[in-house]
């Protein structure tokens, strides 16, 4: 697989104002605007692209940014099919949002079994500098994490923590799935191979 362009489709989910433009801002684009351009909804999603390596192997991920608003949902649901992967956002300020978090969840199991979540509470800066914003539970958090078998991070757009570490964990795990489908294929190729080779040659007389 060495040397070879993967593309894999990431979509974000989670509550408008949750912060989900300003993970795909730091990441594309190494920028945070939030301090200078005035908030704006997404509408429907936006799209962008980002190519990163993973060893050796470039990985072109394709990132759909969905509409936080509860009247976009249908539409959200369009962009989140065929998914490899899932980051669902809550601000880490707002209770309200880890609800709306496990709600894009559920969708998720019903819907794209094998679309790996990935739970992202953001805003970590506004909890860092006043520990009494935080109005999402750590423990609570990661036993959710733990339940869904899903990997969590708490990030920062405005610093950039843990952004790159998120998406480079995406694309491991990527690689790795693939990784271990082509060792089963090949598995699952020798043992049909096997039986065909022995029967062949028991019907060959010497």
């Amino acid at each position: 697989m060495s040397g070879s362009k993967i593309d894999l489709k990431v979509v974000l989910l989670g509550k408008s104002y949750a912060g989900k433009t300003s993970l795909v801002e730091r990441f594309i684009h190494g920028r945070f605007s939030g301090d200078v351009v005035p908030y704006q909804n997404t509408i429907g999603a936006a799209f962008g692209a980002k190519k990163i390596v993973i060893g050796k192997t470039p990985v072109v991920l394709g990132i759909w940014d969905t509409a936080g608003s509860e009247r976009y949902e249908a539409m959200s649901r369009i962009y989140y099919r065929g998914a490899k992967a899932a980051i669902v956002c809550y601000d880490l300020a707002d209770g309200t949002s880890f609800d709306r978090a496990k709600f894009w969840i559920n969708e998720l199991q019903q819907n794209e079994e094998a679309c790996k979540v990935y739970l992202c509470g953001t805003k970590k800066d506004i909890i860092d500098t006043n520990r009494s914003a935080r109005e999402v539970d750590y423990h609570t958090t990661t036993d959710y994490a733990d339940e869904i078998s899903a990997d969590i991070f708490e990030t920062s757009s405005k610093s950039g923590e843990n952004i790159e570490e998120l998406f480079a964990k995406i694309a491991e795990d990527y690689l790795a799935k693939q990784a271990e489908l082509k060792r089963t294929k090949g598995s699952t190729d020798s043992i049909k191979v096997g039986p065909e080779m022995q029967k062949g040659s028991s019907c060959c007389p010497r």
